[in-house]
């Protein structure tokens, strides 16, 4: 049904319901407000109804890769404890904050490094929720996972290429774990693929890492050195045992 259809329908049933002057049963619907069609009359005019929003959301959410329970790792729920983890989430908020502003520069991305435990997945989940919520799509890249599956289908090329343009044209992609456990030649080279690409394309990146960015360039300068570029400014590296959160307790 197009358009033009959808709101004459919506018109003659407001009509009827205000000819009735009773509410019309909703026990069908999902949405009462546009009765599952997502379109409202405002003031004689068709305007998505906020139902369509919530279902956009919850798709980007299912398309991320990131789970919806995911939703309470948020910047309010991460809690600092060090000079460094407070420095993280003031660096994340300010990214979120000031991102209109950076995503079209050479320096439009952000990267959380170092210490185990420290709240550097949470706080990359954080900007992503914050992105999915105000409908700005992001690809969840887990370094581990995404990289043993590539390589168990590297032999087919159409899913190769399909499996790297899904990180490579993503509007926002959150690497996580980068370089976590033993690295081949491989992955490498597929790391390079992805991030050349959005680096070319100045397409923003959020990274978390136990890897420190002297060990990044250690590991490839050429992409080590593209991701230093890319996160000029907002590169937050948290380091000493001290910071991981889940000994602290036990160590007080």
């Amino acid at each position: 049904m197009g358009i033009i259809e959808t709101v004459e329908r919506i018109r003659e049933q407001s009509l009827e319901n205000q000819k009735r002057q009773q509410p019309v049963k909703m026990t069908s619907y999902r949405c009462s407000k546009c009765r599952d069609t997502t379109w409202i009359i405002v003031d004689d005019k068709a305007r998505r109804c906020q139902c369509y929003k919530i279902d956009k959301t919850k798709k980007l959410w299912e398309a991320s890769g990131v789970s919806i329970e995911q939703q309470d790792k948020t910047f309010k729920s991460y809690i600092p404890y060090s000079y460094d983890t407070k420095r993280a989430r003031e660096c994340g908020i300010e990214y979120f904050r000031n991102y209109n502003e950076r995503k079209n520069t050479r320096y439009n991305s952000i990267a959380f490094l170092g210490q185990v435990g420290s709240g550097k997945t949470h706080l990359s989940i954080a900007l992503a929720v914050n992105f999915l919520n105000r409908e700005i799509p992001v690809v969840y890249m887990p370094f581990r996972d995404t990289m043993m599956n590539i390589k168990m289908n590297i032999l087919d090329h159409e899913y190769y290429q399909k499996s790297l343009e899904k990180y490579q044209k993503a509007e926002i992609l959150l690497i996580d774990d980068l370089y976590k456990g033993k690295i081949t030649a491989s992955d490498l080279n597929i790391m390079f693929e992805i991030i050349n690409y959005r680096y070319i394309n100045q397409m923003p990146i959020i990274i978390s890492s136990e890897k420190g960015i002297d060990d990044i360039l250690k590991m490839d300068e050429a992409i080590g050195s593209r991701i230093y570029e890319m996160c000029k400014g907002m590169i937050v590296e948290i380091k000493g045992k001290e910071n991981n959160y889940r000994i602290r307790g036990c160590r007080n």
